[in-house]
This record gives structure tokens, sequence and C-alpha cells, in this order.
């Protein structure tokens, strides 16, 4: 019997993993522990975990780590709790390997323990760049730290054995958003809308803007934002808040203010996978500067307007319009997108991020190594040929 563990600290990367983890307990020969920690265990960010234990998974452990700041001193600390706590829980619980998705602040602490503790890190997306955003220092990093690696294209690929990966240690399987997207059992219109409280007859767009953490104050561009969506009358707006990065809790507390105020808007913390799939399935558009409108809103065929640099560097599809975050520059993509999406202009479109089969390849290759004993640590560079 073989032990791997999956972490997960935020809302999106629990939806995402999801299916991994419930393939994962019913594979025979490995014992899978769930870890939860960062804003699934805040109040303030809508207290998460109850979301994993009402999907019917067991949470093996949580550990708390998030201060109630964001500032880029409380976030250094929170992963100093993160290392504190990791390493003791490691200490405790043997583990054959590690599970961990992405790129955030906790994740990068997680996985120092881990390795420090010799546990095989097995690392979803790596290989992908946002240079808006310190995601993307933190991401190749965590790919260094890691042995087994799956990525969402063939260009991530590429990028993860350039920074010296092996070639048969990483995989190109899709992204599981693309699989969610297909494969789950959405909620009707009228079922999301009783859910929520929220009226939805006419159009709607779903809105999640995050803090650009390489740049400046993070409520500039949101008051560009809210400014555009101002002169949108003729819809509706459902606002996810923001991540617990530098920043994000200057962003809620704006959205706070904007959307009492307005009829049109709705403000949630969280509205978990079915429901936030189930928004995207009957929504008009994406907006803002999420992951989630690079690669779950294109499976839908729905146009997502992209504000700023925090996604530069991503794959995107035909359906994703780039713009700067400037309010009038906005509100022409808005326009734009629904223009396009009246006209038909996604209905064929082709999404690169995969066939929806990725958890199950996941599953195939995971067992594969861990079960037949195929991970050795000391991992030898990959040296590509290059000239200088």
């Amino acid at each position: 019997m073989k032990n791997i563990a999956v972490l997960t600290a935020t809302r999106a990367e629990y939806g995402l993993l999801a299916p991994i983890i419930k393939k994962l307990k019913s594979t025979d020969g490995l014992k899978t522990f769930v870890l939860a920690t960062g804003m699934h265990l805040s109040p303030e960010f809508g207290s998460t975990y109850r979301e994993i234990e009402s999907d019917g998974v067991h949470i093996d452990k949580k550990i708390e780590i998030l201060l109630s700041a964001d500032t880029p001193s409380a976030i250094s600390k929170s992963m100093g709790l993160a290392l504190i706590g990791f390493a003791d829980y490691f200490s405790a619980q043997p583990l054959d390997a590690l599970m961990v998705l992405g790129d955030r602040y906790e994740t990068l602490a997680v996985c120092c323990a881990a390795m420090n503790a010799r546990i095989p890190i097995i690392h979803l997306y790596g290989g992908e760049t946002t240079i808006g955003a310190v995601d993307e220092a933190i991401r190749h990093s965590i790919t260094k730290m890691s042995y087994l690696h799956f990525t969402s294209t063939e260009e991530y690929r590429r990028r993860v054995i350039q920074l010296g990966e092996a070639p048969d240690r990483v995989f190109n399987v899709g992204a599981m958003g693309v699989e969610n997207a297909l494969n789950t059992r959405f909620l009707t219109r009228e079922e999301l809308s009783a859910s929520i409280g929220f009226d939805l007859d006419g159009d709607y767009a779903v809105v999640t803007f995050h803090p650009v953490t390489l740049e400046g104050d993070p409520t500039d561009q949101l008051d560009e934002l809210l400014s555009a969506l101002d002169g949108v009358n003729d819809m509706k707006f459902i606002i996810t808040k923001a991540n617990a990065d530098a920043g994000g809790r200057l962003i809620n507390e704006r959205l706070m203010n904007y959307t009492s105020a307005r009829k049109n808007c709705l403000l949630l913390e969280s509205l978990g996978a079915r429901r936030y799939l189930s928004a995207l399935k009957y929504a008009a558009l994406v907006i803002g500067n999420s992951s989630s409108g690079i690669m779950e809103a294109p499976a839908f065929k729905i146009p997502t307007v992209n504000i700023g640099d925090r996604q530069t560097g991503r794959l995107k599809p035909a359906s994703v319009i780039d713009c700067s975050a400037r309010s009038e520059e906005i509100a022409a993509a808005i326009a734009r997108a629904r223009r396009l999406k009246s006209e038909g202009a996604f209905d064929n479109m082709i999404n690169p991020y995969g066939d929806g089969r990725t958890s199950e390849k996941i599953i195939s290759i995971v067992a594969d190594w861990l079960l037949k004993d195929r991970i050795d640590l000391k991992k030898v560079f990959y040296d590509l040929p290059i000239k200088i």
C-alpha cells in the first residue's frame, strides 16, 4: 500500500482536484490523504472546507496558516506557518508522494517541507507563464522541487523539460477545468438562481478579479473595471471575491461597497465548483483576470474579457479577448465579446486544453510510478542543446 496526500488551499483548486481525489481513493494499492489549509479554513473566505466535506470527501488534516492580513509581510509569515505546520505533519505521517496543483505561495511552502522530508512531489500545471503575478516564480520553483509533472498543453510540457526535468517524467494530460466542464451535472438556470438568491433572467456575466501582485495598488485596476461595469446597464453580474493574495482584502472591501448599492450585482465569497460551472454554462461572458476565463470558460463556448497582465503568457483560446486595465478598453472588449457571441463566433472553437480525460490519465501514470517503485529522488538535470 502506498500513501499519497493531496493538498488543497483554495476553492478553485479543490474544484479542479476533486475528480482526481475521488479516483485516487478508489485506486487499489493507494491510500489517499486530503490536506486542507489556507483559505479553506478561513471564515473570511467562506470556510470552504465545508464544500469539500459536503462533496463526500473526508479531510484527513486541517492546518491553519492564514493571517488576517494580506500585506507582503503577512504572506511571508503565512508561508512560515505553513512550513512549520506541514513539517510537523510530514514527520508524523509517512507519505510516498504529495500531489499539489498550481502556483500559490502556501503551496510553495508546503513543497519546501515535503522536499526536506524527502517526499516525492507530483505537480499539476507547471510550465505555464503569468508575467503579471508572483505566481510565475512560484510555479517554476515548485517544478524544480517536483518529480512527476502533469501539464495542460504540449507547449507547457516542453517548457518544464526546458527547466531541466527529464521528458519521461513530464506528461501532457490536458486541463482538469475542461474535464469538469464536460462532466459536471449542472444545475438548471432556475435552480442556480434559487441557490444564490439572485434573479438570472436576461444576460449576466461572471466576474472574478484577483490582485496583480507584481504591480501597484490592486484597487486601481479594479476601479477601472467597476467603472466599465457601470456603463453596462442591460446586464447582471455575479462577482466572486478575490483570493487571499497580497491586496486581496482591499479588493474585496471595494467590491462589497460597490455591490451593496447595485441591484444588478451579486457578490459571493464562493460559488463552489458545481454552482460556478453552472454559472458559466448560462453566462453571456466572463470578465476579469482569473485563469478560469482561459481554461474553463472556453469549454462553454462563451467569451472571456481578460484584463491586464495577470494571465499574460498563457496559451489562450480564440474566445479570450485581451484588453488593458482601462475602463474604456474594458467596456469596448465587453461590447465586442457580446457581439461575437451573438454571431456564434465561438460555436466551433477547438479548446487547446485537452479532451476531458485528464484525471484518468493522471491516475494511470501516478499508480504506475508509485506501485512499481519507479521513483528515484536523485534527479539528473536534463540538459537541452543550446547556442549562446
